[in-house]
């Protein structure tokens, strides 16, 4: 190990590739129509009582 410096930083850049997709995943599945699927407002529902 000669470049110990450069080790650690690649290390940090794959971790930081690994959280970046994980959170562009999560989003995608947010915006998606199925994550509100049925999904209705509270006052929506006190008018339909």
């Amino acid at each position: 190990m000669e470049y110990p410096i450069y080790t650690v930083l690649g290390i940090l850049f794959v971790i930081y590739l690994f959280i970046t997709i994980y959170n562009r995943n999560k989003s995608k599945r947010r915006r998606s129509k199925k994550f509100m699927d049925g999904y209705q407002r509270e006052d929506r529902k006190k008018k339909e009582k």
